[in-house]
């Protein structure tokens, strides 16, 4: 079980909470959309461990919601971040059940998270012929400085055949474990910067 160690912060879509284990539990939430003006980049595409068709560039936003129901009420319009993504796309056909081999990297306030895993599609006829919806979830395989590991998911929406009105872009889970220092390590600060004034006395 996890306690609530710090408050939400809302404006970069972060809450943080911390495991009795000894690492921080780091939750964020944030929305990708396809975007001219931020492309994939193909070094990250380069560094995918699966032949790669398909690249898609898009930025990242915090979306905000009801406190009451949980309802997206505003999907963000400040860009945070930048995202990447590279994929094995097999079947054009995008059939229901088929999976993708994906491989992330999300540019974040937090810094840089690279993710590998698959994409299960879940249609592609709702709520138009050709625009497919997917469950994405990936293992954190590269973190910032501080961080341990951890996991990505999301609910996703590509429009291969540019359908107008739709975009592709997806809302995103990530889950991270950042490392704490010891729980003694403060105390034995304090102790050894005690014991060393108490030796300058006179």
């Amino acid at each position: 079980m996890s306690r609530l160690r710090g408050g939400a912060v809302w404006g970069l879509g972060v809450l943080l909470l911390s495991a009795d284990a000894g690492a921080r539990e780091v939750v964020m939430q944030f929305r990708t959309q396809e975007d001219p003006a931020s492309p994939p980049d193909p070094a990250v595409c380069a560094a995918a461990p699966f032949e790669v068709n398909v690249k898609l560039g898009g930025s990242v936003y915090v979306p905000r919601h009801d406190p009451g129901d949980g309802k997206v009420v505003s999907t963000g319009d400040r860009r945070v971040g930048s995202a990447t993504a590279c994929i094995q796309v097999t079947d054009t056909a995008f059939p229901a059940g088929q999976q993708l081999n994906v491989y992330m990297r999300y540019n974040l306030p937090e810094g840089a998270f690279t993710a590998r895993g698959t994409c299960t599609l879940v249609s592609n006829d709702v709520p138009a012929a050709g625009l497919v919806l997917a469950g994405c979830a990936m293992r954190l395989v590269e973190v910032p400085k501080g961080f341990v590991g951890g996991t990505v998911s999301s609910t996703s929406v590509f429009n291969p055949r540019k359908l107008p009105g739709y975009a592709t872009g997806s809302f995103y889970t990530l889950y991270a474990y950042r490392e704490d220092p010891p729980r003694d390590a403060g105390k034995a600060q304090k102790a050894q910067g005690a014991a060393a004034t108490g030796q300058a006395k006179p």
